[in-house]
């Protein structure tokens, strides 16, 4: 009589990101390691410092640090308890329970103190860092890298040039392409979004997107919204569409909307909590929308410099990028520290050529947005000449199934540490 096969023991999986990308691209990974796990007959324990996307997803949460990230020295100042109350509860509770692996995703700061921790604690635990730092843009001192290097086994890169450059520098580093490849497969059409939405055919929107940190509401969304009233005086037909990515944002862009004047459809990409004070009028079928929905269903995208330039363009939407700082910030940056990048939003960054306009610091004012965002709505030639930039720029991408490669990469290695915790015990045909 043969043995019963015993199950997989169970492989705890801890992934760590922050602020609201991260949360979007962790539950995206989540669901495809889940998914390759169930093929090779791992039985997964997914822990995550995240947000509720990755908590939707399956894993479970140990801190929320969706809203907890910024940009700039000075930006950073009052998230620096909060972040270390985190990292203290969060060690604790992995000292009780040990990961087999971790993934790191992004979010410098905090993972490069929590890979430290882990290195010091559980020095045989394999470390993998998926989107890794932008240091292959904008290092400002190779120790960064270095650092990053010190608490990593693999990297895995979305972007050629980042592969390129922490290879050079001695990563394990492993071109996996960029998974918003993958969130856009499954994006609706411009009819299709429009539908969803309750928007007519022919209405001219713009999508405005301004914020996924606090910082973002305070030097960027009064410059956008202000330009999107100057552009709403020359064009009174245009509607204005805007996905708050968080619920504490609700009340200060809708309070920044009546300051600045404007009339604009505040649409929630998030799960509003029962207590909610603010009526949810643009939920269609019981579900929220996606700022990819609001996104496909503009002619046009005003947006702050970040992942969304990527997500806009790949989705075949005009757009114009702006970005803020506080100003000391961006002085000790320039000056003192000698920062300089060619360009800040990734669109331009992967093909180093303004394929979008982008407005920083001094430059971002409304009237030079404004100005570069009715062009676009009023001049079809200029709409298809970026239209077809973005096509070019979709090959410096790689493939769908990226997440899949991920978490292909992110098992085996886990195999190859320690087989005996992933691989199922064979049964005895013995007798």
């Amino acid at each position: 009589m043969s043995k019963p096969i015993d199950p997989a023991p169970e492989v705890h999986l801890l992934i760590s990101t922050g602020e609201v990308s991260g949360d979007l691209q962790g539950a995206l990974l989540i669901k495809a390691l889940q998914q390759q796990a169930a093929l090779l007959g791992i039985s997964l324990k997914l822990s995550a410092l995240g947000g509720e996307r990755m908590q939707r997803a399956g894993a479970t949460l140990l801190a929320d640090t969706s809203a907890i990230g910024s940009i700039g020295l000075f930006e950073s100042l009052p998230y620096i308890w909060a972040t270390r109350r985190i990292q203290r509860r969060v060690q604790q509770h992995l000292r009780q329970h040990p990961p087999d692996l971790v993934v790191m995703i992004d979010y410098f700061a905090p993972n490069l103190s929590l890979g430290r921790f882990l290195r010091q604690q559980f020095p045989k635990t394999p470390t993998v860092y998926y989107i890794a730092p932008q240091e292959w843009v904008w290092s400002l001192s190779p120790r960064n890298t270095q650092q990053i290097l010190s608490i990593t086994d693999r990297l895995l890169a979305i972007f050629p040039a980042e592969a390129s450059y922490y290879q050079q520098h001695g990563a394990q580093v492993s071109w996996v392409g960029h998974p918003l490849l993958d969130r856009v497969q499954a994006a609706p059409s411009r009819a299709e979004a429009r539908v969803s939405l309750g928007i007519a055919p022919d209405a001219q929107v713009v999508a405005l997107i301004p914020a996924s940190r606090q910082q973002e509401l305070r030097y960027i969304l009064p410059v956008m919204l202000a330009a999107a009233r100057q552009i709403q005086t020359e064009l009174p037909q245009v509607q204005f569409w805007l996905p708050v990515s968080l619920e504490r944002y609700w009340q200060p862009i809708q309070q920044a909307l009546r300051q600045a004047g404007l009339s604009a459809t505040l649409v929630p990409i998030y799960r509003p909590n029962a207590a909610s004070s603010h009526a949810v009028s643009q939920i269609v079928n019981s579900q929220i929308a996606s700022s990819q929905t609001v996104i496909a269903a503009a002619d046009l995208v005003l947006a702050k410099s970040g992942t969304v330039n990527l997500e806009t363009a790949l989705l075949n939407v005009p757009q114009v990028v702006m970005y803020r700082v506080n100003p000391l910030t961006a002085w000790i940056a320039e000056h003192l520290l000698k920062f300089s990048a060619p360009f800040v939003a990734p669109p331009n960054l992967v093909m180093m050529q303004p394929i979008v306009p982008e407005f920083l610091q001094q430059q971002a004012q409304p009237e030079a947005v404004a100005a570069a965002a009715v062009e676009l709505l009023q001049q079809p030639q200029r709409r298809l000449q970026m239209q077809q930039q973005y096509q070019q720029m979709r090959q410096h991408l790689g493939e769908p199934g990226v997440c899949l490669r991920a978490a292909s990469a992110i098992l085996e290695l886990l195999q190859t540490v320690a087989p005996e915790a992933t691989a199922p015990e064979t049964a005895d045909l013995s007798h």
